[in-house]
């Protein structure tokens, strides 16, 4: 019999672990939602308890790393939080494209996608800046997230067809293709869009990310929630370190910076931007 309820001393030591790891605070009210992701794994490997569980966590980096995916939540859609590609696409690429031609930059851009989930983020960008920018311009996105589950989904480029009613008529007949035979229902990411895009693991939780920067533009949405006050401003100065002067900080609907940092200024809601260091 696989045990189904997390007692309190083992929901304590799980919420604690899944803290020290991944800096993600679970409520009191997560409790049962925890149970029931975790006998998920209890279940694969036919351990009766969690106590047990715990002990092979802890001696497993493999299995740590499939306990983290199941407790993360990866929702998104493509172009999510419209108002925010909006902007991206009237404000942001049109200053870039002026101060290429005016010498002020390269023709290249350098985006991160911090927390890109099955991809959907990470695809619409590259679909608008490919599209806003055009073929002269060198384009590279960065996608990462702490769940190797939803890595390989975003790697393969494949949804429902379903996933299209997102994506502008325009974006989707340039860049998407639709499956046939096997793939019958299902989209992929065409070979151009896909070629921008590089899909690593990392955690947002620990001191250094070791990636190359800086970037132009920094995506971290939906991502905030799940961590405290403590390591809710730890990531954001991590972020802006990698924020190149003139970037661009991308939140969620339901998140805000006020309070947390002075480093970047709000530009419309949700959208920050780093004029300097201070």
């Amino acid at each position: 019999m696989i045990a189904t309820r997390l007692s309190d001393a083992d929901f304590h030591r799980f919420q604690s672990l899944i803290y020290k790891e991944a800096g993600i605070h679970l409520s009191e009210s997560k409790r049962a939602l925890l149970a029931g992701r975790l006998g998920k794994r209890l279940r694969a490997l036919q351990i009766a308890e969690f106590p047990e569980y715990l002990r092979h966590v802890e001696r497993s980096a493999d299995e740590m790393t499939r306990m983290l995916d199941v407790v993360t939540t990866n929702e998104t859609r493509f172009f999510r939080e419209q108002k925010q590609f909006d902007h991206l696409r009237d404000q942001v690429i049109p200053q870039w494209l002026a101060d290429a031609e005016d010498g002020l930059r390269r023709r290249e851009v350098r985006v991160w996608s911090a927390g890109c989930s099955t991809g959907e983020e990470p695809y619409s960008l590259a679909m608008m800046l490919m599209a806003g920018l055009g073929a002269a311009w060198d384009i590279r996105i960065l996608a990462t997230d702490l769940s190797t589950r939803v890595l390989d989904i975003a790697t393969a480029g494949v949804w429902s067809i379903e996933k299209s009613a997102h994506i502008p008529e325009p974006y989707l007949k340039a860049f998407m293709l639709r499956g046939g035979g096997s793939q019958h229902g299902k989209m992929k990411a065409g070979r151009e869009i896909r070629s921008v895009i590089r899909f690593a693991r990392l955690n947002l939780h620990d001191e250094a990310y070791g990636v190359d920067g800086p970037f132009d533009l920094i995506l971290c949405r939906n991502v905030l929630i799940y961590f405290d006050a403590a390591s809710r401003r730890g990531v954001i100065d991590r972020l802006i370190d990698h924020l190149a002067p003139g970037g661009s900080l991308l939140i969620g609907h339901a998140e805000t910076l006020h309070g947390i940092t002075t480093r970047v200024r709000s530009v419309v809601p949700t959208v920050y931007r780093k004029d300097d260091e201070r």
